[in-house]
């Protein structure tokens, strides 16, 4: 994990997918590329999908405030109906 200049943290990790999760991120990453007129990786698909499953996310708060869940904060990319 490091820090980035904005202010927010970055941490790498390595996750095993089967085929049908990554066409999915890559349906995902189309859908955001058409909103936003401009090429979206795969990668980036995955971060606004976490970043919009999480509408009450916010930095760190001061000691005593008590944390939101984290797994009721995640939510799977829907399924796709048929084969690839």
């Amino acid at each position: 994990m490091h820090a980035l200049p904005d202010g927010e943290a970055e941490l790498s990790l390595v996750v095993r997918l089967p085929w049908e999760d990554v066409a999915r991120l890559g349906q995902e990453a189309g859908r955001l590329a058409s909103q936003m007129q401009r090429p979206v990786t795969l990668d980036e698909a995955v971060s606004y999908r976490l970043r919009s499953a999480r509408p009450s996310a916010t930095h760190a708060k001061p000691s005593g405030e008590q944390p939101a869940a984290v797994s009721s904060a995640v939510t799977s990319l829907p399924r796709i109906s048929g084969t690839a």
